[in-house]
């Protein structure tokens, strides 16, 4: 055997028998059962209320809030409902549309960003102290077929908001669930 497959093999050996003492240390984030004992983070999640967003009836923004409320609950909640309500999370979205190329002849935009900024607090029930706080922000860019196509620049625009919508709540999400599992 030569020296370089003898510290190749030794490496490996060494690399092996870390991984191996530090294998009981990992625990998976979405698992049924804490190591210690205490609640799972989707028994945490599901005690998160998400009360309906403050937007005007009838508006693209209460659309959009009832879509990033929806696509919340389910990522934290499944299928289920919530539990126990033990913390509170509040939202205030702002949208924004900005033409990014617009057709020289015709002075229609081509191609627009469509974006959603939002800020929230996590409040917990039992003190009615917030204890998180954060901004999240999404922008997705849309093509409007053709000029004299009005439904498909429509449609078009729903499915950039759903998109963002979903970008939100997946951010959202994770940092309740970071914060859940990190307490920071």
């Amino acid at each position: 055997m030569s020296s370089f497959d003898r510290r190749t093999a030794l490496r490996l050996l060494a690399v092996s028998a870390l991984a191996s003492l530090l294998a009981g240390c990992f625990q998976p984030m979405y698992a049924e059962r804490t190591l210690d004992g205490s609640p799972a983070l989707r028994e945490k999640l599901q005690g998160v209320e998400v009360p309906p967003l403050n937007v005007p009836n009838g508006s693209r923004e209460a659309r959009l809030g009832v879509e990033v409320r929806n696509a919340l609950m389910f990522s934290m909640y499944g299928s289920a409902v919530g539990g126990p309500v033990t913390h509170r999370l509040l939202m205030r979205l702002t949208t924004n549309r900005t033409s990014v190329m617009v057709d020289p002849l015709t002075a229609r935009a081509d191609t627009e960003n469509y974006g959603i900024d939002v800020t929230y607090e996590l409040k917990d029930n039992a003190t009615d102290k917030t204890v998180l706080t954060g901004r999240t922000f999404s922008r997705v860019s849309y093509d409007i077929p053709g000029q004299a196509q009005r439904f498909a620049r429509s449609r078009a625009l729903r499915d950039a908001e759903d998109r963002a919508a979903k970008v939100i709540s997946d951010n959202i999400s994770q940092r309740l669930a970071s914060f859940f599992i990190a307490g920071t």
